[in-house]
């Protein structure tokens, strides 16, 4: 794995260093947009709206959009003047249990790794969370954006969760909350019931992505037909098509610069025949 980000967690008169790792990875099966009929690639060009010239990388920024059409430039300057004073430093602002944390303001989990001049007191505050049943809310800056997390323990690891901040979090309005729907006692009976008896430990091995198997099958099974395109074959036969064109453009080429001598040649010496017999007539 490789390391996101490097930096201190700052708790009381400790600073534990620290590598985050990011701890999830996703096994989606990689596909391409292509061309239908051939089989080529489809890229995509940046385009710029004004004048429609294609834009290179360098030139591309970022802008905030004002109503009447006006936009605010914004550079990388403008946006590190935006940073606290050091970005490898992770506050702990709080504690907090950790049944009162909904896990939909989890946004993503990373792996923190202790350097070896702080494992004693990493372990130390793994220990102390575990055994307080707390998690620790911190603040820290990722990819150039401070945000929120929360710290907690997983197989003895320190995990962070970084955090979607309140005013992200959606508020559901369905109709249905505003009516009051009549629910009869024994039919919730039956309903906890039910659950009761379909209760387990969860275990997340028992659950396969049947999809991502079903499409893998499904790619193996064309390839082992043949059922493919190959996107080079028209590159390969548009220069198939201009080698010979190159070929039998040299021939004609020389059979005229030969016609054109030839002409040259006849015009020089009907003129000298020309010359001749006014000599001889005077």
């Amino acid at each position: 794995m490789r390391a996101v980000w490097k930096g201190t967690i700052g708790f009381g008169t400790y600073a534990i260093p620290v590598k985050a790792y990011s701890a999830i990875e996703e096994h989606n099966v990689p596909l391409h947009q292509v061309h239908e009929p051939d089989g080529g690639r489809v890229r995509v060009k940046w385009v710029c709206e004004v004048d429609g010239a294609e834009v290179p990388a360098a030139e591309i920024a970022k802008g905030y959009p004002v109503p009447n059409g006006d936009v605010v430039l914004l550079t990388s300057g403008d946006f590190a003047s935006l940073l606290p004073p050091t970005t490898q430093s992770m506050d702990v602002v709080g504690f907090t249990p950790a049944e009162q944390v909904d896990p939909m303001y989890f946004a993503r989990s990373y792996f923190l790794e202790p350097e070896p001049a702080g494992t004693k007191p990493y372990v130390l505050l793994s220990e102390a969370l575990q055994q307080s049943g707390r998690i620790a809310i911190v603040k820290v800056t990722l990819r150039q954006r401070e945000t929120l997390g929360a710290l907690r323990v997983r197989d003895q690891v320190i995990l962070l969760e970084t955090m979607l901040w309140p005013d992200e979090i959606r508020r559901p309005d369905f109709p249905f909350l505003h009516e009051d729907v009549d629910l009869r006692r024994g039919e919730l009976r039956n309903a906890v019931s039910l659950i009761e008896d379909l209760t387990r430990d969860f275990d997340p091995g028992r659950y396969t992505d049947h999809y991502r198997e079903a499409l893998e099958a499904l790619i193996q099974a064309k390839l082992d037909g043949d059922d493919v395109l190959r996107p080079t074959a028209a590159e390969q036969t548009e220069g198939v098509t201009r080698l010979l064109a190159a070929l039998q453009q040299g021939p004609v080429e020389k059979a005229q610069e030969a016609a054109d001598k030839a002409r040259e040649a006849r015009t020089r010496a009907k003129r000298t025949a020309s010359s001749g017999s006014s000599a001889k007539t005077s």
